[in-house]
């Protein structure tokens, strides 16, 4: 019979992970919590929760699962799909951390949405949104997919992306602008690039690798391809644009409805081409 034997520290951490409940929700442990907050979360979720780049964790409403569990996996695991990493911290650290998500929303705050979502939308057809950008799963794919933007955006974060697009730019939409030596130009998103080759998606061409060898000129632009509308939007038009795109929400699932999952309308799209080299 072959024996495992965990160390006391590590079968602790097994036991901790396993609870259904949290088992670390003094006021000690909060305030270890909330500590742990402050250093790596606020980045995203605000100083105080109230969201950022990643949504309000102070309105109570959390789209992948409610339960201490739940809470637990998403902090520890990350959340596929989305921008919440998993961390890498010990199994008490964690239940502290959910302690502290909690006691934000204790007294859940209903974030209200600035503008009017209809008039939003209307915006969102005529300014030509859809062009670059999905929205359950109709648009273009030049810019993010804005299907669940609201569930992953705080309301004044959108509209600093709307207003200063060049503020924060995600590197999957950084752009290689390639020369080659037979004189054709190139650009499209750089996905990936080693010493020999760059792998980009090109605007015209789809999927390409290209082979550094061929190369008369290569760069890399950090900057965004979607225009302001710091200037050609009313602030009141921003507030607009703003509250329709904050509208757009992920289900959540804890509660009855469809699963969430991908846009089914996202099948239209077709099988993924081949790639071209």
């Amino acid at each position: 019979m072959i024996r495992i034997r965990l160390f006391p520290a590590l079968l602790a951490a097994a036991v901790l992970a396993a609870a259904q409940t949290n088992p670390r929700t003094s006021a000690a442990d909060r305030e270890a919590g909330a500590n742990i907050f402050r250093s790596h979360c606020a980045s995203c979720h605000g100083v105080n929760g109230s969201g950022g780049s990643g949504p309000s964790l102070a309105t109570g409403v959390f789209y992948h699962g409610s339960s201490d569990t739940e809470l637990y996996r998403n902090i520890s695991e990350g959340i596929p799909g989305t921008a919440m990493p998993d961390q890498f911290f010990s199994g008490v650290q964690i239940w502290q951390i959910v302690t502290y998500v909690r006691s934000l929303s204790a007294a859940p705050v209903r974030v209200k949405l600035p503008g009017d979502a209809a008039s939003g939308a209307r915006l969102f057809a005529s300014k030509g949104c859809s062009g670059c950008h999905l929205v359950r799963g109709e648009g273009g794919t030049k810019g993010p997919d804005l299907s669940f933007l609201g569930s992953r955006r705080a309301p004044a974060h959108i509209r600093q992306s709307i207003a200063d697009p060049n503020a924060e730019v995600s590197p999957a939409y950084w752009v290689a602008r390639i020369v080659t030596k037979d004189g054709r130009s190139r650009s499209g998103f750089l996905l990936n690039q080693d010493t020999y080759a760059v792998q980009i998606l090109d605007f015209e061409d789809g999927l390409r690798t290209l082979q550094r060898t061929e190369f008369k000129d290569f760069g890399v632009s950090r900057t965004s391809i979607m225009p302001s509308y710091q200037t050609s939007l009313t602030p009141s038009e921003l507030d607009d644009l703003t509250g329709y795109l904050a509208s757009l929400e992920r289900p959540r699932t804890d509660l009855p409805g469809p699963p969430d999952a991908a846009p089914a309308a996202a099948s239209k799209q077709g099988k993924p081409k081949k790639e071209k080299k």
